[in-house]
């Protein structure tokens, strides 16, 4: 990744750059086993969800350690950049249809409240857990990179981003993690109040991207599903996703640079 690429990143939170020539065939071959994944019954019932209107797909395309895609290589762009991470997981596809979001199940009615008014914002890795929903740092990926594999009209629910988030969430969460920073501990009111302040005073961007493009999220971006306002007629929108594990863990995780 180039240093003006990063220092983006650490300061804006998100990025779009065009992928390259050599990215076709790869998203051919991502795309064709997306829509197998989506007739697969095993899949729709472990993944389909807020009612039949966002696929959540993790895991869900078969590539390879080296993000290949049935012998279709990934394209030279995204490869280095995903280099540093080591050895990929199996992408996320995520797609989401006409009429998102309805509630997910076992959504409370103050849950899809935020999913509606805030699209459901959220930072990567940090989940939240057992009765009480208490959070921390579970899954610490290095970077969100994003593949368009459809076409997407401005209200096909869009990926939204605060700019400027990640600086803001890391300074918090690093103060959370003070004196252990090997190890993950309840984030919970830091994260809560970390995220008022994002949406207080950053700016809620929609990107719009298409096939050939790719987009990039800081680990530490603020970011969420807006919800779809374009036609029933639309197509749904589909993109995969690779989020790497940051090496060296949660320590090197919490370093606010990309």
């Amino acid at each position: 990744m180039t240093p003006d690429l990063t220092r983006l990143l650490a300061t804006r939170g998100w990025a779009t750059c065009a992928v390259g020539q050599d990215a076709s065939d790869w998203i051919a071959a991502a795309r064709a086993a997306g829509l197998r994944a989506l007739a697969d019954p095993e899949m729709r019932a472990r993944w389909l969800q807020c009612e039949g209107t966002w696929f959540v797909g993790v895991d869900a395309l078969p590539n390879g350690a080296d993000g290949s895609l049935d012998g279709v290589p990934l394209p030279l762009a995204v490869a280095a950049i995903l280099a540093p991470f080591g050895a990929l997981h199996r992408a996320q596809l995520s797609v989401v249809f006409p009429g998102y979001p309805r509630p997910r199940a076992g959504e409370s009615a103050a849950a899809f409240s935020y999913r509606l008014r805030r699209d459901a914002a959220h930072v990567d890795g940090i989940t939240a857990e057992g009765p009480d929903r208490r959070r921390n740092v579970t899954e610490p990926h290095g970077i969100i990179l994003g593949l368009p594999l459809s076409g997407a009209a401005p209200g096909s629910s869009p990926l939204v981003v605060w700019e400027g988030s990640p600086a803001v969430m890391a300074a918090a969460l690093r103060q959370a993690h003070e004196g252990t920073p090997e190890r993950a501990v309840d984030v919970t009111e830091v994260y809560v109040a970390a995220r008022r302040r994002v949406f207080e005073t950053c700016r809620r961007v929609a990107i719009v991207a298409a096939p050939g493009e790719m987009v990039l999220l800081h680990r530490h971006a603020l970011h969420g599903i807006a919800p779809w306002t374009c036609g029933q007629e639309a197509e749904p929108r589909m993109i995969a996703y690779f989020r790497p594990l940051m090496p060296g863990g949660l320590e090197n995780w919490l370093v606010s640079e990309a």
